[in-house]
């Protein structure tokens, strides 16, 4: 006799908690503020209805979040673990909501870029703003370490760095390779020159970016190699306030590349800087577990358009 054949049920998968965007929100509130009562004005609920929404979200994990007495709230360690997870979680919905708001409608959103060309970007920026009105733009400038700093801590969603030692957690486009020149006055000695032999600089005095500055470090260092120490006579922060001091007289400068076309620097000239050529390769960085958003891509877009010479390679 056939033993009949016995079907058996498979074993049920078991469900993840059930947690919603609310009780993260709940919970990150009365972390921030150590209060039921501070947190439940801020979310505008009534305090028994969050200390509810507490209970039920500790019932469900299975673990206390809040220790809770007459004069404080303090977190568990599990509740240390769970809020950083649910200000993350929070974060990323934030932008995934962002991202598909701008998605059907590109002409609104937000986005932060660092850079450290600035004027170059700028006339980027304006164009785009002009194109997309509808999105805020936050431009930070500064020095390399500035840039990395401000994507790291996720203010920015790319920048425009120099491309060498980036760290694994940063991926990169090149978009151009920036050369040192020499910035003078027409009435300068060296202005008269076609092209300035590096050693010519020797008993120059300079308006210099600080020694945080990739061009700062560049040319010490082939000073340095070529036996000799640089003037440095004014060190400044802002590009700006270098040119106006060049325009002024006070000594001349080794920029990237050629200066703005400016009116009010009409009495400036720009000159190679020769053997050796000092040159440093550009491009634009973000963090590789973030995509970008499409008000951000838009722009990125724009900058590779503008910016980019030459064949780019991913990496």
């Amino acid at each position: 006799m056939v033993s009949p054949t016995v079907r058996r049920r498979p074993a049920r998968v078991r469900a993840p908690t059930d947690v919603n965007s609310r009780q993260l929100r709940a919970a990150v509130a009365v972390a921030q503020y150590r209060s039921f009562i501070a947190a439940a004005a801020d979310l505008g609920v009534s305090q028994p209805a969050l200390t509810l929404s507490i209970k039920r979200l500790e019932a469900k994990l299975g673990v206390e979040l809040f220790l809770r007495n007459t004069h404080q709230v303090t977190l568990t360690a599990a509740g240390r673990e769970f809020i950083a997870m649910a200000e993350r979680l929070l974060k990323d919905l934030q932008l995934g909501i962002q991202s598909v708001q701008e998605l059907t409608d590109r002409r609104r959103g937000q986005l932060v870029v660092t850079s450290l060309i600035s004027v170059r970007m700028s006339e980027v920026i304006a164009e785009y703003s002009q194109r997309f009105p509808g999105i805020d733009i936050e431009f930070r400038e500064g020095f390399a370490d500035d840039v990395r700093e401000d994507l790291r801590g996720g203010i920015a969603d790319f920048g425009i760095d120099y491309l060498d030692e980036l760290p694994a957690s940063h991926a990169s486009e090149p978009l151009l390779t920036e050369t040192l020149r020499v910035l003078l006055r027409r009435d300068h000695p060296l202005a008269r020159r076609r092209e300035i032999e590096f050693r010519a600089l020797r008993d120059v005095g300079l308006v210099s970016s600080p020694t945080r500055s990739r061009a700062r470090r560049q040319i010490d260092a082939a000073a340095t190699a070529a036996g000799f120490t640089l003037r440095h006579v004014v060190t400044v922060g802002l590009p700006l306030t270098l040119l106006t001091l060049v325009r002024s007289g006070v000594g001349a400068a080794v920029v990237p590349g050629d200066p703005p076309p400016w009116r009010e620097l009409e009495n400036l000239v720009s000159r190679p800087l020769v053997r050796p050529i000092l040159s440093s390769e550009v491009g634009a960085i973000w963090l590789r577990e973030r995509d970008l958003s499409p008000a951000a891509a838009g722009l990125l877009a724009l900058v590779r358009e503008r910016l980019r010479t030459g064949r780019s390679r991913q990496r």
